[in-house]
């Protein structure tokens, strides 16, 4: 049965509105996916067939959609952003809310995406406060069958060489084709991990808990950076995971 539904969140962050601002309009790439910039008024088509419904920049940020394009389980979405300054403008407060109408399964629905909320956003506060404004190669892949196991996030602990590690700690990873490489283990629950290097954000989706196979996401900020490159070591390196 079709039920609204509503995900609130509020954060401060080590960044201006208007960094922030870039970050959700302009600056997808760096933090969740590459998605058309809106079109800059009210009226305005907004990502995924969506409309703009406020636009004041650097202040709020709204679109509306009814029928999401390609998500069967939702009739409507909306995304609302506020952003505040703090310090004399030097650090933003941000309030989110993403509500609107999951048709079924809405328990399970909410859960996978207030969890996620809350990943994305860890993710936007790393992405304003190291990375920004740098461009971004951003590539995103699923794993196999095998990845939807319901200790499939716990293998791939394992395989990173991380299982005992705290999180906030700097740790060495075994990446692709055997490579270890320092990181910071920025973000760990038993549904996410999340690794931050010098040039990247690398994110693992444990989607296993909702009935997908696990994901990864690379941000990918090195001088150079190569999307497909990023696709086809991660691809390689979780599908070993499972074989």
């Amino acid at each position: 049965m079709p039920k609204e539904f509503e995900i609130a969140r509020e954060f401060e962050v080590d960044a201006t509105p208007e960094q922030v601002w870039e970050a959700v309009t302009r600056g997808t790439g760096g933090w969740l996916w590459p998605m058309d910039a809106p079109e800059p008024r009210e009226g305005g088509k907004g990502p995924f067939g969506s409309t703009v419904t406020v636009w004041d920049p650097p202040h709020r940020y709204v679109n509306r959609v009814e029928n999401v394009e390609g998500i069967v389980e939702q009739t409507l979405n909306q995304l609302d952003h506020t952003i505040e300054p703090r310090e004399s403008g030097r650090r933003a407060w941000v309030r989110y809310v993403h509500s609107g109408i999951f048709v079924d399964d809405w328990d399970n629905q909410y859960d996978g995406a207030s969890k996620h909320t809350d990943f994305y956003l860890h993710t936007l506060r790393e992405y304003v406060t190291h990375f920004a404004p740098r461009p971004v190669a951003f590539t995103t892949l699923n794993g196999p069958e095998g990845s939807k196991a319901a200790d499939a996030l716990t293998a791939v602990e394992r395989a990173l060489g991380i299982e005992d590690a705290v999180e906030r700690s700097t740790v060495v990873v075994r990446g692709p084709e055997g490579r270890l490489f320092d990181a910071v283990l920025d973000y760990r629950n038993p549904y996410f991990v999340g690794l931050r290097t010098d040039d990247a954000l690398i994110r693992f989706f444990g989607r296993n808990h909702w009935g997908a196979p696990v994901g990864i996401s690379v941000h990918d900020f090195a001088p150079g950076a190569d999307a497909k490159a990023d696709e086809a070591a991660w691809q390689g390196w979780l599908d070993e995971v499972f074989a």
